[in-house]
């Protein structure tokens, strides 16, 4: 992603899960900072549709595909507006806005979504929904770097994406991590030599893999379990909001799918996944 994408705020289109493709025209000025009611009382920033606050890109979750924002996040969050009446907009933003709610408690998105780890500093500026993933942090190097595992990083340059949970790992096993703006940035720096191995979301990193350049330059050297999970987010007290993604995704995980997004956007199934679990306060 471009600098100025990163730095600036725009409206994408996003594919619905159900019913096929949905364009979405930019924002208006007539209808800035209203608010409407869905046939589920839920107040909504814009009427008619759910406005998504993320950030690109982001693959598996979300990322730009064929000149639309699709991936597993973008797939779960269209099952909610389907369930509210609406259609799903997305709107990319700077991922740091995440952790502090600013683009929720400004009126302009109803949620976030973007591969988001729960954390408890980050519970006291918004709201996470149920958690929806279970994530781990894989180190990704140049198969012939030598480093067989974390500890191998020790004295190397490693990359991460800025404003993540990746990226506090690193620092918190002493290391000083050369930061990224987004993760397309992270796997540019690995392939360019700016840094010996990078530090990110494995799901991330199988995505890479999935392409077979990528598949024949790296290899996945360690993969950390962190017992992070990923969570969706609204503004605090935003009550109605969150019980009707809860609910989303509840009935996502019963009746199949979660399980059939999941295998389309992530890989092969892993049940854990969608067993109902704890919130966590990652590092």
């Amino acid at each position: 992603m471009n600098t100025v994408l990163g730095r600036r705020a725009r409206v994408l289109a996003a594919t619905t899960a159900t019913a096929g493709l949905v364009l979405v025209a930019g924002c208006t000025s007539t209808d800035s900072g209203s608010s409407s009611k869905t046939s589920g009382g839920v107040a909504l920033v814009k009427s008619g549709q759910l406005t998504t606050c993320t950030h690109l890109p982001y693959p598996p979750f979300q990322s730009e595909i064929d000149g639309k924002v699709q991936g597993f996040d973008v797939s779960l969050i269209d099952l909610v507006a389907k369930d509210l009446g609406v259609k799903q907009e997305i709107l990319d933003t700077p991922f740091e806005n995440f952790k502090t709610g600013a683009f929720l408690n400004s009126g302009e998105c109803d949620l976030a979504a973007a591969g988001m780890t729960i954390t408890a500093e980050r519970k006291k500026n918004v709201d996470f929904s149920d958690p929806y993933f279970d994530a781990t942090q894989a180190v990704l190097v140049d198969k012939n770097s030598g480093i067989a595992s974390f500890a191998d990083l020790k004295g190397q340059k490693v990359g991460a994406q800025a404003q993540t949970t990746g990226e506090d790992y690193v620092k918190g096993k002493g290391l000083d991590p050369v930061s990224f703006e987004s993760s397309d940035a992270v796997l540019n720096g690995l392939r360019t030599g700016q840094v010996k191995a990078v530090v990110i979301d494995y799901p991330v990193v199988q995505g890479w893999l999935k392409d077979k350049a990528n598949a024949a330059a790296f290899k996945v050297a360690d993969n950390i379990n962190t017992g992070e999970e990923y969570g969706f987010t609204v503004k605090k007290g935003n009550t109605k909001l969150l019980a009707a993604i809860n609910k989303a995704l509840s009935q996502a995980k019963s009746d199949g799918t979660y399980k059939k997004l999941y295998e389309k956007w992530i890989g092969p199934y892993d049940e854990s996944a969608a067993s109902p679990a704890a919130s966590a306060s990652a590092s």
